[in-house]
């Protein structure tokens, strides 16, 4: 398989005119589409929009690689644009984009990441790039793809260099030399486009300056050209360019430079030069998991390295949830249509409908231990790994001393949370009381050590909490289930957190609180966390239809897109227009999403599904009124942006178009 292979004539769009990113990524979305190289758009464009959200895929240079791995992709491939005039894609080195190429990588299969590999490398030849940006034509850009990947990596080599060709070219050099003088570990998030360019880029350079170097990509389809432990006792100092944990135990005692990925591709001189000069900190491995991006846990704040423990579980249980929850809401709603009675064994009573909810709840009982599981594997890497899971999993079949092997009331989210937390730092703890062990004994840690230790803790905390956490729980739901009309100003409260900073912290406490109302029986509080979620893009779309003298032309050509972003859940949509004006648009979509969620709440609207916007809307408990709420909270917020934003001035149009221009 070659690029040629995932580039089709049809997914490339030369002399591109976009104003926005978003503009970008919807005629990439399109291309990639019109190539049917996708089977669910919808999805994929979530996909693409949620690793954007983790940070802008824009390289610098002028290019940007926005990328997703999802089953939403029927085949692996590319889509390509060029815009002369470049487009503002945030990039790092604040310079416009004007060669763009969209990957679409399904989530089984990893040959074609090799492919992609090439390409990245490729693309850290400027010369080349440029004739990229000069083709005249669709199958002028093919064969420039085609001459310089013959060129580079020959037709006929082995199946095994060519899985190589994704680590530095360097490798094969260095193999040569007794001694590496800098070793470098290159990963990002997806592990497909930033991960190969930021080796590629750091072994040109070091080729260069006459600098011997071996880096290692720890990418989607695993770690390549891995270091030895033989290097990396000889090596002067080690690069770790990295937006993802990486294991590195195995750097402990050597000066470590530890950088995001981002670094590796635009700053790969300096990066070597602060080795070579004795300026990278001697690495000291605490035990825990490996250290990501630029900041190292010790120059976090407590507070920020919690939030990123918590995140990490719950990223790994949403898939769980999000999937099992959905299946066991199409039970019900199958045995709705087929009229069964609703008794207690309602969403069972057809065969279908039993399948789905068996199913469902399979997936759905997962949830617990895999938040605590990865919680723990964050703080204290593998070793926390078997904590977490048995801590999670006894709190989910509510583990205690009289009952060890559990009983019907668990001790729900907040004994998982406790576990994964309780669980790693322990772990963390107790790893660094065997650094004084004989090392002799190395070998029995991770296979005997850790986890007997590990699982007579977490075995006797649990038991001894559990009660505690069941009988909160208990208290909770008689609380919640006493409230009675008072619900309402939780539907407020719930919906107007939703909307406070779209997809951060605050946003992110009401949706775990609508998880952990599932977990406890509550559907109610879901749905208003859902709706609170879907109504800032909504809001703003609306306002930029029908009250278009508050807005730039600019704002007005992204603004479509919002009405999809909303009704898909994706409450990201509504970010660029709130931090171009937060104190108007921040107020106006959180009273627009807090009287959604009100009036979800009034109306005892229910979801099982913790995600999918309007798509689950059909396995909604009383969905037409969460269809009025849905629309008066949009309606709502888009009046509040009518009331509180100015009319935009011929000034302020002037700077906005020049902006534009000048991305």
């Amino acid at each position: 398989m070659r690029i040629t292979d995932l580039l089709a004539p049809e997914a490339i769009e030369l002399g591109v005119s976009v104003a926005s990113k978003p503009e970008a990524i919807e005629k990439l979305i399109s291309l990639h589409d019109g190539a049917g190289n996708l089977n669910d758009v919808e999805v994929y464009r979530e996909a693409i929009l949620a690793r954007e959200a983790g940070g802008t895929t824009a390289i610098g240079e002028g290019m940007a690689i926005p990328h997703a791995k999802t089953d939403a992709v029927a085949k692996p491939a590319l889509a390509a644009i060029t815009v002369p005039e470049g487009v503002d894609y945030e990039a790092p080195d604040g310079q416009p984009s004007k060669l763009i190429f969209m990957i679409a990588a399904p989530s089984d299969g990893e040959v074609h990441l090799e492919v992609l590999a090439r390409l990245m490398t490729m693309l850290m030849d400027v010369d080349w790039r440029n004739q990229l940006l000069e083709a005249k034509s669709a199958d002028e850009f093919l064969k420039l793809i085609d001459d310089k990947e013959r060129e580079k990596f020959p037709e006929e080599e082995p199946a095994e260099e060519a899985a190589a060709a994704a680590a530095p070219a360097a490798a094969a050099a260095a193999a040569a030399d007794d001694a590496i003088r800098i070793l470098a570990v290159t990963a990002c998030p997806t592990g497909i486009a930033h991960t190969y360019m930021a080796a590629e880029a750091l072994d040109q350079q070091a080729g260069k300056m006459g600098i011997s170097i071996k880096v290692e990509t720890n990418g989607s389809g695993g770690a390549k050209n891995i270091l030895t432990k033989e290097e990396i006792a000889a090596c002067e100092g080690i690069i770790v360019a990295a937006d993802k944990n990486v294991e590195m135990a195995r750097f402990d005692g050597k000066p470590v430079l530890i950088t995001k990925v981002a670094d590796g591709i635009n700053k790969p001189e300096e990066l070597i030069n602060k080795v070579i000069e004795g300026k990278a900190p001697i690495y000291k491995h605490a035990g825990g998991a490996g250290e990501a991006a630029s900041d190292s846990a010790e120059n976090e704040s407590v507070g920020r390295q919690i939030y990123k423990h918590l995140m990490e579980g719950v990223s790994h249980m949403l898939p769980f949830v999000v999937a099992g929850g959905i299946f066991i809401a199409l039970a019900f709603l199958i045995d709705t249509i087929m009229g069964a009675p609703q008794d207690g064994n309602f969403g069972s009573n057809t065969p279908i409908a039993a399948w789905f909810k068996g199913i469902g709840g399979v997936s759905f009982g997962f949830m617990l231990a895999i938040l605590a599981g990865y919680i723990g594997r964050s703080i204290a890497d593998r070793p926390g790994l078997l904590v977490g899971f048995v801590g999670g999993a006894m709190a989910a079949a509510g583990c205690t001393f009289a009952e060890p092997a559990g009983q019907a009331v668990s001790a729900g989210f907040l004994g998982a949370l406790l576990a994964g937390f309780a669980g790693g730092y322990f772990m963390l703890w107790f790893e660094k009381v065997c650094e004084h062990i004989p090392q002799a004994l190395d070998g029995m840690k991770p296979m005997l050590i850790f986890p007997l230790v590990g699982l007579a803790f977490i075995g006797v905390f649990m038991c001894a909490v559990n009660p505690i956490m069941i009988a909160i729980n208990v208290g909770i739901g008689e609380f919640l289930t006493s409230l009675g009309n008072a619900k309402i100003l939780l539907g407020l409260l719930l919906g107007g957190m939703m909307a406070i900073d779209m997809g951060g912290p605050i946003n992110k406490a009401a949706y775990l609180f609508g998880l952990a109302s599932i977990e406890l029986g509550n559907y109610d509080m879901m749905a208003a966390v859902m709706i609170g979620g879907m109504v800032p893009p909504l809001a703003i779309a609306l306002a930029c239809t029908f009250f278009k003298d508050r807005w730039t032309e600019t704002e007005l050509k992204s603004a479509p897109v919002n009405y999809i972003m909303g009704l898909s859940f994706i409450t990201e949509g509504a970010i660029p227009y709130a931090a171009a004006d937060p104190l108007r648009v921040i107020p106006a979509c959180v009273v627009g999403s807090a009287v959604a969620g009100a009036i979800s709440m009034a109306f005892g609207c229910t979801l099982m599904a913790p995600h999918g916007g309007i798509f689950v809307f059909a396995v909604v408990g009383n969905w037409p009124m969460y269809l009025v709420a849905l629309v008066v909270g949009a309606v709502v917020g888009a009046l509040m942006l009518r009331i509180l934003k100015k009319k935009v001035t011929p000034d302020e149009e002037k700077v906005a178009e020049e902006v534009a221009a000048e991305a």
